[in-house]
């Protein structure tokens, strides 16, 4: 960790907070989005499904923090609750029943899959068909969110 701590600056809240304007923060959580669901992909590809889950559920949380900030001038509540980071960030109102059905199903997935005694159980239900399934919603889910902060 020194290492680390010595040859890299990490970014904090605090950084993130002072040394960004709006349009820089909202473009920081559409990249790590962005990023993360190049990393689904890649998860996918290597056939490492469990991790699809977790990375689309990050895709997902991103981009409604980069909503959040659009909608709000502040940053986004800690959280990794979809619902609840929707909510506030005011746009599951606009959800259709699938988008809402599609975050009830991605919001297990970022806890549970660090855990041992659940990554077996999901493991069991995330197969290809499954893992292929919730890139195309997470794609599409991403590209809606991303849609409304340019018509806003």
């Amino acid at each position: 960790m020194e290492f680390f701590e010595e040859n890299l600056e990490i970014e904090t809240n605090s950084n993130y907070n002072i040394h960004m304007d709006d349009n820089s923060k909202i473009n920081y959580w559409i990249n790590i989005s962005a990023y993360d669901l190049e990393t689904a992909d890649a998860m996918f590809q290597t056939r490492r499904f469990l991790y699809v889950g977790f990375m689309c559920h990050q895709v997902i949380e991103k981009i409604l923090k980069a909503f959040y900030v659009f909608i709000h001038n502040e940053t986004p509540p800690y959280t990794h609750n979809l619902t609840f980071l929707s909510e506030q960030a005011g746009i599951y109102e606009l959800f259709s029943e699938n988008q809402k059905n599609f975050i009830d199903l991605l919001e297990p997935l970022n806890i549970k899959a660090r855990y041992p005694s659940y990554k077996e159980q999901i493991n069991k239900i995330l197969d290809e068909k499954k893992a292929e399934e919730i890139i195309i919603n997470t794609r599409e889910l991403y590209t809606w969110i991303k849609e409304k902060l340019s018509k806003n």
